[in-house]
């Protein structure tokens, strides 16, 4: 084999980070292996211990759950742990920032999601105490477990086309995207930082999704968003649970008649995720 065909069959590299509560650790890897990665899994504290280990790798994904059991707020006490460290003021921030700024891409889910808000990836140039966004509980003050369509906005994230939807499952209590006012709605979207929103069964341009549609209440009906860079990507949903095809409870109607669904809209996600990874030499 030569150097050049070597190359194109090299398999972009990605590692999935999980914490004391995490779930969907499986899931998530095999959604990363099928879309063309190789995946491995490590402990945040093990990459505390020696963030070296991040080295190499194209993608880092936070997989979901209720880490720490959610005891103080979903997301919080992990959070944390990746600002500082005993001894240390950088935790794993450093090395996640050196990764984003070398090309590299990071993925929350969920609670993965909670955790990057908390860490503050999101708003690099702002303290805990400043910032504008936050993920809070669900306005119907329960537990929602349904499914819900996204939509792809134009954004910083250049890996996911905007226009394009997906049925994608929700599971969570604490997922209500909130912002300090109105101007922190309208930065985010001017910076082009909304990569995902809600949307009806109509899809209609404009209209707020409602209720259950926006199953928690999100201000904007916002779903996901990205860094200023447009790397590092966060959403509430989880793609991972819709690869195959009967993933979805009505899935033999999706199609269309005579067609035949050969995979889950998330399969598409993760996949476009890892082509992204592999463009990039890190």
């Amino acid at each position: 084999m030569t150097t050049a065909q070597a190359a194109t069959t090299t398999r972009p590299k990605a590692l999935v980070l999980r914490g004391p509560g995490t779930n969907c650790e499986d899931e998530t890897l095999r959604a990363l292996r099928m879309g063309g990665a190789d995946a491995d899994l490590l402990r945040t504290d093990v990459a505390l211990r020696d963030p070296s280990q991040l080295e190499g790798y194209g993608v880092l994904v936070f997989a979901g759950g209720f880490s720490y059991g959610d005891d103080l707020a979903a997301g919080r006490v992990w959070g944390s742990t990746l600002r500082s460290k005993p001894g240390s003021q950088e935790g794993l921030g450093g090395a996640l920032r050196a990764h984003v700024g070398r090309g590299g891409r990071i993925l929350g889910v969920c609670n993965g999601f909670q955790v990057l808000v908390e860490s503050g990836l999101f708003e690099p140039e702002a303290s805990p105490e400043e910032r504008s966004i936050a993920l809070f509980a669900n306005a119907s003050n329960h537990y929602e477990c349904r499914w819900v369509t996204l939509e792809v906005q134009e954004s910083k994230c250049d890996w996911l086309t905007a226009g394009e939807r997906m049925p994608t499952p929700v599971a969570h209590g604490e997922g209500r995207f909130a912002v300090t006012d109105d101007a922190a709605l309208e930065r985010l979207r001017a910076q082009g930082q909304v990569v995902l929103t809600y949307v009806n069964e109509k899809g209609e341009p404009g209209e707020p999704a409602g209720y259950p549609a926006n199953p928690n209440g999100a201000a904007g009906d916002v779903a996901g968003i990205c860094d200023p860079t447009g790397r590092v990507v966060g959403l509430m949903p989880h793609p991972e649970r819709n690869l195959d095809p009967w993933n979805h409870p009505h899935w033999t109607r999706l199609a269309g008649p005579g067609a035949k669904r050969k995979e889950g809209e998330g399969l598409a996600f993760y996949r476009a995720l890892v082509e992204s990874a592999a463009s990039q030499s890190l």
